[in-house]
């Protein structure tokens, strides 16, 4: 007997890019200190008061099976929020409530992609967007954003690997760059998506955290909503990566199909996790800018700390909880940069290869330790480049 070759190659021949997290956890196993900037997991944990409003919902008695497109009460909540930020008239039969953000990026996909077709995605990417694909079948094309370009796509370049694909993912606030795409950059993918007919799925889990520039839902330009398919998330604006609560806005028909999907496969959220995800966004903005707050002081430490020096180069960034550094002063790949930095100074940073073949020569860094052992990691690392470099 076999397994499916979808299983087999869902991360496809390169492998999955996780190898320095890998040898990070197994150091902590062993008893070494670790200072772990790698995944994008806040150190702040779940507020209090949504822990309580999770454990006052399931103690009465909101345990069973929920609604499968999400109970009425989320579902109109994320409408309204949605509707609120961008302008674009959203309602109940527009989303769709699943667990997390990657469930949303699988659903999306498994609608608009059928076996063998094209589906396009911006490199650097999130480490699960070709396996995604492959997961529904699809063949994943990526399309370089090249660090001269600050990590923006060229509209030409999409263009020009548009050919017999149906859909683009893109995703702003960027993971793993921390790009925010500018409104020229949005307008012209926009363009592309109308020109060639392509679906947009467009992940927007970084949405609240945005420390310079503004956030531009696709969604809320001329003509795309039609064709847009938004993925959104508790995980990142409330801290809530655990909980595995998340959304998908579209069009009515898309959502009802998605709907019959969710049926067949995961069978909805847990009804007292969406009660407390419905008890966060009631909170308004408060709570997400004091989630985000750590994030945007750790960027302006870094930005003091980085400047003056040639061997570590930070990529222009305006959102999300990483930090993207150009390695390449120091004549080592991103990988390379990241193996020694864990082997000499017990410090754990993803590689840029990690993120796809546009990211080469540098390192993500998530912002996720407490101020003074962040700055402190960061000095460290600084002073390693500059070591390798000389």
């Amino acid at each position: 007997m076999e397994l499916s070759q979808r299983l087999v190659g869902l991360t496809g021949n390169d492998g999955d890019g996780w190898g320095v997290f890998y040898r990070a956890r197994d150091m902590i196993a062993h008893g070494v200190d670790v200072i772990e900037l790698t995944i994008g997991e806040h150190d702040i944990r779940t507020a209090p008061v949504i822990l309580k409003a999770m454990d006052e919902a399931a103690r009465a008695g909101h345990t069973g099976y929920a609604a499968v497109p999400g109970v009425d009460d989320l579902r109109r909540a994320v409408a309204e929020r949605v509707q609120a930020r961008t302008g674009v008239e959203t309602g109940v039969e527009n989303v769709l409530i699943t667990p997390g953000g990657q469930a949303g990026l699988f659903a999306t996909h498994a609608a608009v992609c059928d076996a063998g077709q094209r589906a396009l995605f911006i490199d650097p990417y999130y480490a699960t967007y070709p396996g995604t694909i492959r997961g529904v079948g699809g063949v994943p094309v990526p399309v370089a954003a090249q660090a001269g370009d600050g990590f923006e796509p060229r509209a030409e370049e999409i263009e020009a690997a548009a050919q017999g694909a149906v859909s683009l993912l893109i995703n702003t606030p960027n993971n793993p760059t921390g790009v925010v795409y500018s409104r020229d950059t949005i307008e012209a993918i926009a363009r592309v998506c109308q020109d060639r007919d392509l679906w947009l799925i467009s992940d927007e889990v970084y949405d609240t955290q945005v420390w310079e520039g503004t956030h531009l839902s696709p969604r809320a330009l001329p003509g795309m909503a039609e064709r847009t398919l938004v993925v959104g998330s508790m995980s990142k604006s409330h801290a809530m990566t655990g909980s595995r609560v998340g959304w998908v806005v579209g069009p009515q028909e898309v959502i009802e199909h998605m709907i019959n999907l969710a049926t067949h496969t995961t069978y909805g959220v847990p009804g007292y996790i969406q009660d407390a995800a419905r008890f966060a966004l009631a909170q308004g903005p408060e709570l997400e800018e004091e989630v985000g707050a750590p994030f945007q002081r750790r960027r302006a430490a870094a930005k003091a700390l980085l400047s003056g020096q040639n061997a570590v180069q930070l990529v222009p960034s305006g959102g999300a909880m990483y930090l993207m550094l150009d390695v390449r002063a120091t004549g080592l790949s991103g990988e390379g940069f990241a193996l020694k930095l864990l082997e000499d100074e017990h410090i754990a940073v993803m590689p840029g290869e990690s993120f796809g073949r546009a990211a080469a020569g540098h390192v993500r860094v998530a912002m996720t330790v407490e101020d003074s052992l962040f700055e402190d990691a960061l000095q460290r690392l600084v002073r390693f480049a500059q070591q390798v470099a000389q």
